[in-house]
């Protein structure tokens, strides 16, 4: 519904060519930001009605209980969201204003938008079974275990206040009286931070926009073939500012391998550039401080390095 609506708003009404780069990148613009911020409204909304169910503290004591497993549920989780980097936040938020661990929450923003369905399905066709299923176990290892490090490193000083409300007492204690009063919760939560964040989503989006559409895919594949050894670290650091879900870049990937890149540089380029991307950045600024976004990056970036070289070292095998 959405997309041809957004089709004929950009082809039809305004006169761009859908063949044209200005064209693609307003209808990718336009489309990715209504969706973003009605997940974003929805998706807090949901969890916010749901969690008024919920008290803090038995969230908090519920991962105190199961915390050598608690990453691990969070990346499985996420790894059947249908989510791209940026869809990801409001649920992440979700989680922080539901008290769960930072780490915890790392763990399912990482890994959700690195592995869904429909991702299953194209790699299946493209790479067969066995490189599915290693992609699909290392995907949910890079988010444990870069929650787990994110964990331990007391990060929750470098998030922002007023996104994640600090009251969690009045939170936890509060009686909703009735259906209608939960329903009024959850859409002032989703509201309240709808708000705060909706220009950072349009900034952010709009900075993906020209980067996928004004970046051409032999410019990428002419300086990762020209790296020798250092090629998975070149690949994760272009694939970082660059946006998409990685269902959509898993092609880019097959043609990367196809034109003779190593399949743990493609892989890696493809983590990459679903897991991170500058727009999201741009949007997590609102809910966080540099350093911690620049912490969150670098380690993800490590384990997705790592992993690619892992990949490169049993291609033989596969």
């Amino acid at each position: 519904m959405l997309q041809p609506a957004i089709d004929w708003l950009v082809h039809s009404l305004l006169g761009f060519s859908p063949d044209s780069r200005l064209g693609a990148a307003i209808n990718f613009f336009l489309y990715d930001s209504i969706k973003i911020l009605l997940l974003l409204f929805f998706m807090i909304a949901a969890i916010g009605f749901i969690r008024s169910y919920i008290s803090q503290n038995k969230i908090k004591v519920w991962i105190g209980e199961k915390k050598a497993f608690a990453n691990l549920f969070a990346s499985i989780f996420g790894s059947i969201t249908p989510f791209c980097s940026c869809s990801s936040i409001p649920i992440f938020l979700s989680f922080l204003e539901a008290g769960i661990p930072l780490g915890v929450t790392f763990s399912f923003l990482i890994t959700s938008p690195l592995i869904n369905e429909y991702l299953v399905i194209v790699m299946l066709g493209f790479f067969g079974w066995k490189i599915t299923l290693l992609y699909v176990l290392s995907g949910i290892l890079i988010g444990v275990a870069s929650g787990m490090v994110l964990g331990k490193m007391g990060l929750e000083k470098y998030l922002v206040k007023g996104v994640v409300s600090e009251d969690k007492q009045q939170t936890k204690d509060k009686v909703y009286k009735g259906l209608i009063q939960r329903i009024i919760f959850a859409v002032d939560e989703a509201k309240s931070i709808t708000k705060k964040l909706w220009l950072w989503v349009l900034l952010g989006v709009g900075i993906g926009a020209f980067i996928h559409n004004y970046i051409p895919e032999e410019t990428i594949h002419n300086l990762i073939n020209k790296t020798g050894p250092f090629s998975v670290i070149l690949a994760t650091v272009l694939g970082v500012p660059m946006y998409g879900s990685c269902a959509a870049i898993v092609p880019i990937a097959v043609v990367l391998f196809k034109k003779g890149v190593p399949l743990g540089t493609a892989l890696a380029f493809m983590m990459a550039t679903a897991a991170l991307s500058f727009p999201e950045a741009v949007i997590l600024r609102r809910a966080m401080k540099l350093q911690l976004i620049a912490i969150f990056f670098a380690v993800t970036a490590t384990a997705i390095i790592i992993t690619g070289y892992l990949f490169n070292v049993v291609q033989a095998i596969l």
